[in-house]
């Protein structure tokens, strides 16, 4: 006799794995069925995670309670932190991993959990009663029964790959495509469409001279993602390399353009505006003469590498031929060409804040189901779906995120209110406030939520306490210090910054920007003695903490008052007050959308797909606002 499950999660990539472990960590009886237990979380495209808002949805994924974070550490074989000559706000960590052993943590990490069970097989059909859905029917016909279920189908969904003018069915290469959900929602009344992603060649390192690539390195340093102090990477770290396309290269891919189904209108669904392939980028940027590309390799100790901004559906010689002519790759051999495919997808305005779908009672949609790309907002949307699905199962309220919480409120806030024409990505500029959203401050905004759900542990919450706790001391002791010139004029001096004629508090000179807090440390033993109390494995975590509170406190307060001023304005009219085309200071994507629908309040125009907060303050500028 079959279990009754209260949750069953439809596969096992990134959004599947984080469902399927947070509704069995809450308490659900949870099943998670998967084609190939072999690939949980299978990086089917570059072997990283994180990256430019990326990574501080992974950061708010292990506040809450999640794996991403952890599974990301333990695999990383290199660690990067974006944007540093920024403010803290745009800073977004990053990391190359095994993409093999990433999978196989994963899998350790669902083997290990409490409430979950593993079946491998295809789900084909969905079981529905009186518009709610009961439970599901496999390839194999099995039928599992249970009181939610959330579908995470990835690119699988009647998926069809292209190289050239050849075409496989599947959802990954070498992988079957799923059949039949499709038809049974669109019979329900669910609007469908189809979206386009693709990935590069992979290469052969032993076929790569990398005398004439230029070397990138990870950073070395006390960065990651997971805010467990003792999670960490025990793998050997690599290098990526960095070439560029040139004109030969260009005219090696135009010669295949007639076979490419991106322009032969073999492939209808919209492509990925901010990952595009390169072919796009030769016709979108048609003026630049070359395109950088990054060499990353897959694990830590395997020969494959992954050709980073080189995504292409041309035809395998063409992509061939091409990639010989970049310099470093002369000789080159590929394990397997690049390709596009196509998937189903389900407008995500069907759905509540929580990813229930409003046409069939208790059924959750979570990743690229819902029109997004990426890992990382894949992951977020899995979390999230297996909470309220928990939730839901066992009569308890929903968890929603708000835009002013995480960013991951606003890419669900963005999904289910705007909508999609194109694959979704999130960017810090989708975010009004991100100042508020910080990769550094997701424990303080999300572990005690996580911990009143039940997801983040007792451990988790002490370790926020604690950080608090010495982050206020730190914070204490630097604006009640005095310090006298004698003391820190040499290291102003060295900065570049004015010296001081009389004692000031250690704040005051944290506060100038060419002086860190970790600069202070060394000239000011009051202070290096103080730091004692700071436990060594959360050293700079706590310091950082300190430094960007001090310093950026302003910035936050403007902030708040900023979003409150944002409200009061949504309504301003704009009909006909635009010629958007002739605007400069927006995107390019903005440009188009907002000609496009001719929004008449600024209330509407903010809830356009592609319109940036950025955006809508230009707007508001030219308004006088």
């Amino acid at each position: 006799m079959l279990p009754l499950y209260d949750v069953i999660v439809v596969g096992g990539g990134h959004a599947g794995c984080e469902a399927a472990a947070a509704a069995a960590n809450l308490g659900s009886k949870t099943l998670l069925i998967t084609m190939d237990m072999g690939k949980y979380a299978q990086m089917s495209c570059n072997p990283a995670i994180g990256g430019i808002a990326k990574g501080q949805i992974v950061r708010e994924i292990d506040a809450l309670g999640g794996y991403t974070g952890v599974i990301t550490d333990k695999s990383s074989i290199q660690f990067r932190m974006l944007n540093r000559s920024k403010g803290p706000a745009m800073w977004s960590p990053r990391s190359q991993s095994d993409r093999f052993r990433f999978s196989e943590f994963w899998r350790l990490q669902l083997e290990s959990t409490n409430n979950l069970d593993l079946w491998q097989d295809a789900v084909v059909h969905l079981l529905i009663e009186d518009g709610k859905v009961v439970g599901v029917k496999t390839k194999i016909g099995v039928e599992f029964k249970s009181k939610t279920v959330v579908l995470t189908n990835g690119t699988f969904l009647n998926g069809l790959m292209h190289i050239g003018r050849s075409q496989l069915e599947g959802g990954r290469i070498g992988e079957s495509a799923s059949y039949f959900i499709s038809d049974q929602l669109a019979e329900a009344g669910f609007v469908t469409g189809r979206l386009k992603t693709g990935t590069p060649v992979r290469i052969d390192g032993r076929t790569i001279d990398f005398s004439k690539l230029a070397e990138q390195k990870g950073e070395e340093g006390h960065y990651k993602f997971s805010y467990l102090p003792d999670v960490k990477s025990d793998l050997k770290q690599r290098s990526c390399w960095i070439t560029y396309t040139n004109e030969d290269v260009h005219g090696s891919l135009e010669k295949g353009f007639d076979d490419s189904p991106m322009y032969n209108g073999t492939i209808k669904g919209a492509g990925p505006r901010y990952c595009p392939s390169i072919e796009s980028k030769l016709v979108t940027f048609s003026e630049k003469k070359s395109h950088q590309l990054f060499l990353e390799p897959e694990g830590e100790n395997t020969v494959e590498y992954y050709l980073n901004g080189f995504s292409s559906s041309l035809s395998w010689d063409i992509q061939l031929e091409a990639m010989r002519k970049i310099e470093g790759l002369e000789n080159a051999k590929i394990f397997r060409p690049g390709y596009a495919i196509e998937y189903d997808y389900f407008d995500p305005t069907q759905l509540y804040h929580t990813l229930e779908t409003k046409l069939i009672r208790n059924l959750y949609f979570g990743g690229q189901i819902n029109g997004t790309t990426g890992y990382e907002e894949a992951a977020a949307q899995g979390l999230m779906a297996g909470i309220n699905a928990h939730q839901k199962a066992n009569d308890l309220a929903d968890f929603v995120l708000s835009r002013n919480e995480a960013y991951i409120g606003v890419l669900i806030d963005d999904l289910v209110t705007k909508g999609v024409d194109e694959p979704y990505r999130m960017f810090t500029s989708r975010a009004e406030y991100r100042i508020l959203l910080r990769q550094d401050d997701a424990d303080f905004r999300l572990t005690p939520k996580g911990y009143e759900l039940g997801l983040a542990s007792k451990e988790r919450l002490d370790l926020l306490n604690e950080k608090i706790k010495l982050r206020d001391e730190v914070i204490d002791f630097v604006s009640s210090f005095s310090l006298k010139p004698q003391y820190i004029n040499s290291l102003l001096e060295e900065k570049g910054t004015s010296l001081l004629k009389q004692g000031v508090k250690l704040k005051d000179v944290i506060l100038r920007p060419q002086i860190s807090i970790f600069d202070v440390i060394e000239p000011v033993t009051p202070f290096n003695k103080f730091l004692s109390i700071l436990p060594e494995n959360r050293y700079y975590e706590i310091l950082e903490s300190a430094e960007i509170l001090i310093k950026y406190s302003g910035y936050i307060d403007r902030e708040k008052q900023i979003a409150d001023k944002y409200k009061r304005l949504e309504n301003i009219n704009i009909e006909n007050r635009f010629d958007y085309e002739s605007i400069h200071t927006i995107s390019t994507e903005a440009r188009q959308k907002l000609t496009k629908i001719k929004p008449t309040t600024i209330g509407q125009a903010s809830r356009i797909s592609g319109v940036s907060p950025s955006d809508i303050n230009v707007l508001l500028v030219m308004l006088g606002r």
